[in-house]
């Protein structure tokens, strides 16, 4: 027979091996969560996914390549940088994020976002030169090589700051940040980005040399600037332009019209890229017709730099938006795909895949990235299957900016104005939600149109705050104006339903059953009440008021005496009247004798919201009418009895499960006098 020792040393030995598996399961569950490839990779099949993906990554490859160069022009740096930054972050994302069909990379809205914050903190008036001297009749000059270097340093550093942003909430949890960013607000923010980003675009398609502007009626102080030099536009860059512009269109609607028909998509960015690229190199462009170009791209990767974090302090709120703009572009996207295809997508690793995108991706010259709905769409589309499709088109960057990248040095900007312009075609489409609103909800075409019209005068970062502080005002404005309403009972069943609405609920007679569709905290807690004696019409103010006016009649011998309350308040006719008659009184005036409080619709409720309840029950008791309450949650039950809401004369015993149980008990209390009337 075992001792007693024997038995606890056995104990002991389960417990450890218990608390061992115990801590291998939570770790390996931690590292498929951290590191998701582990999870679909060991099993991906490769006769059936990977053609797809390697038709899917060229596809996307080709059209990540000149999209790179020109979203680099957005982000006020030098086109090779847009090269780096759709090469890092998408082999970063490969390991790191839950979608298999996002496309990570430059984007429009935050390039331009990145372009705002790097003007402003290294404008073209720091690195003015004088040609000659200081002799200030020559024109000024600004040293761009000190320019770009400043900027390049401003943007990574802020691409860092993005990063630690976005992995702070992602290890915090706070994947949930995105739900404030309603679908409304994001459409009409990224409809006035399209909007800036269309009006920087404009200079380049002239050629004209004008300034970057940034902060409030940036938008506008560019158009005039464009407008006023309008007459030095060079013609050959204009005619290039354009014509990109026509060929691009025309190729995106055909793409479009016939895509089930075609094998893949027609890339015509790659094609307008390599087209221009000859002409303007067979023709000397740059040298006979002053039309800018990219200039050089050096060949091969940079050596990895730490960022210049001594200027992080001034770009602390702009990263901020950055952080969750470029989240809520990737998480929206990200699920629209995982529902298509039934698979999950998990919102705070995607914040955690993004920051270390980003901030380690800064460590080696990139900007901050996010995905792209064009692109997204076209991996998509061509067949990609899983990350490795991103994977590839990353190789086809890499391999440009290793072997070829010099052969786009004689790329004209306009072209790459064109392409950008293009692509905002889609975003410019988002103005039909305006018509289709109006008809929907007025409340959220008012937050796409805040959005919009603060994001396109106030500039995207302030027109962001705006936007979010006018969605929850909104919010706040809902929780002011819920519907309301008295239940009825449908015959025959344990239903009840809005008096108003339906013809076959009927009120149960002397109960009134009150319902509103929101909780009650201190917002709304003295509109729950006011609205509650509105309702229901039973208001024990104006009962008490009447009652100690005197302006009531009682039947004498089958003649009406009127009872007169002298101003010391003794009354005339009677001075023997009990508390029965007092009573009585107030019957012949209200012929209700209970009121149900429905907290079905109720969520939670603060220490002002239980008082203003428990004083109204103390009013209608006034008054000798007797309030219940009926569908209150268990979670709901815990608050009451945290705040004392059951104390003195409000029991426990006037909360019922569901109406029903409620009216039941109600009818079953000793009946009125017939006598009783309204």
């Amino acid at each position: 027979t075992p001792t007693r020792a024997h038995i606890l040393l056995r104990r002991r030995r389960r417990a450890r091996g218990r608390i061992h598996v115990c801590s291998s399961e939570k770790i390996k569950s931690a590292a498929l969560s951290f590191l998701p490839i582990l999870t679909w990779l060991p099993s991906y099949p490769i006769k059936e996914y990977l053609f797809g993906d390697i038709v899917s990554g060229l596809s996307t490859g080709v059209m990540q390549l000149p999209q790179g160069l020109a979203y680099a022009m957005l982000a006020a740096v030098p086109p090779v940088y847009g090269l780096y930054a759709s090469f890092y972050p998408v082999v970063l994302y490969t390991f790191f994020g839950t979608s298999k069909h996002v496309s990570i990379g430059t984007f429009a809205v935050i390039s331009l976002m990145i372009g705002g914050v790097v003007v402003r903190e290294a404008p073209d008036s720091m690195f003015m030169l004088q040609a000659n001297g200081t002799n200030s009749s020559v024109p000024s000059l600004i040293d761009t090589e000190a320019r770009d270097a400043r900027r390049v340093h401003l943007a990574v550093a802020l691409t860092s700051l993005v990063g630690i942003n976005q992995l702070l909430l992602g290890l915090l949890r706070f994947g949930f940040v995105a739900i404030y960013l309603t679908e409304p607000l994001v459409r009409g923010f990224t409809t006035a980005a399209s909007v800036h980003v269309f009006v920087s675009q404009l200079k380049y398609l002239f050629c004209v040399k004008t300034r970057r502007f940034s902060g409030p009626l940036s938008v506008v102080y560019s158009l005039i600037a464009v407008l006023k030099d309008i007459t030095s536009t060079n013609i050959t860059a204009l005619i290039l332009g354009l014509t990109c512009i026509v060929f691009l269109y025309g190729v995106k609607d055909v793409n479009e019209r016939f895509k089930a028909k075609l094998p893949l998509p027609i890339p015509g960015e790659i094609i307008v890229v390599i087209v221009s690229t000859g002409v303007s190199y067979g023709m000397s462009l740059f040298e006979n017709y002053q039309v800018d170009i990219v200039g050089t791209i050096p060949s091969g990767l940079l050596l990895p730099a730490a960022p210049d974090f001594s200027v992080l302090p001034n770009l602390v709120t702009d990263s901020i938006a950055i952080a969750i703009v470029g989240f809520s572009m990737d998480i929206s996207l990200a699920k629209i795909f995982a529902l298509k295809y039934g698979y999950s997508v998990d919102g705070n690793q995607e914040l955690i895949a993004l920051g270390l995108c980003n901030f380690i991706g800064s460590f080696f010259h990139t900007f901050a990235v996010t995905c792209s709905m064009s692109r997204s769409l076209v991996q998509e589309s061509t067949g990609g299957k899983t990350q490795i499709a991103g994977f590839l088109a990353s190789l086809v960057v890499l391999l440009v900016v290793v072997a070829i990248g010099f052969i786009f040095q004689p790329l004209p900007q306009t072209v790459l104005a064109a392409i950008i312009m293009v692509n905002l075609v889609g975003m410019f489409k988002q103005m039909r939600d305006i018509p289709l609103l109006w008809k929907t909800s007025k409340l959220e075409l008012a937050i796409w149109l805040v959005a919009f019209v603060s994001s396109v005068l106030l500039g995207l970062d302030y027109g962001l705050l705006v936007s979010i502080g006018f969605a929850i005002v909104t919010v706040i404005y809902r929780t002011q104006s819920p519907k309301s309403m008295i239940l009825g009972h449908i015959p025959n069943t344990g239903m009840y339903c809005d008096v108003d609405e339906y013809q076959e609920s009927i009120e149960c007679t002397g109960i009134k059953i009150f319902h509103l569709n929101a909780s009650i905290y201190f917002a709304n807690s003295d509109l729950y009440i006011n609205t509650l004696k509105q309702k229901t019409g039973v208001d024990p103010t104006v009962l008490l008021a009447s009652m100690e006016k005197g302006m009531a009649h009682e039947l004498v011998g089958g003649s009406q005496v009127l009872l007169d309350v002298q101003g010391n308040g003794q009354v005339t006719e009677s001075q023997t009247e009990s508390d029965s008659e007092e009573t009585h009184f107030l019957r012949t005036l209200c012929a209700v004798h209970s009121i149900i409080l429905d907290f079905t619709p109720v969520n939670f409720i603060d220490s002002v919201g239980a008082k203003a309840i428990k004083s109204v029950i103390k009013e209608y008791a006034a008054v000798d009418v007797h309030v219940f309450i009926a569908g209150c949650s268990r979670t709901l039950l815990d608050e009451l009895r945290t705040l004392l809401f059951f104390s003195g004369p409000v029991t426990p015993d006037i909360v019922f499960p569901t109406v029903h149980d409620a009216v039941l008990h109600c009818q079953h209390r000793r009946p009125r006098p017939s006598s009783t009337v309204v």
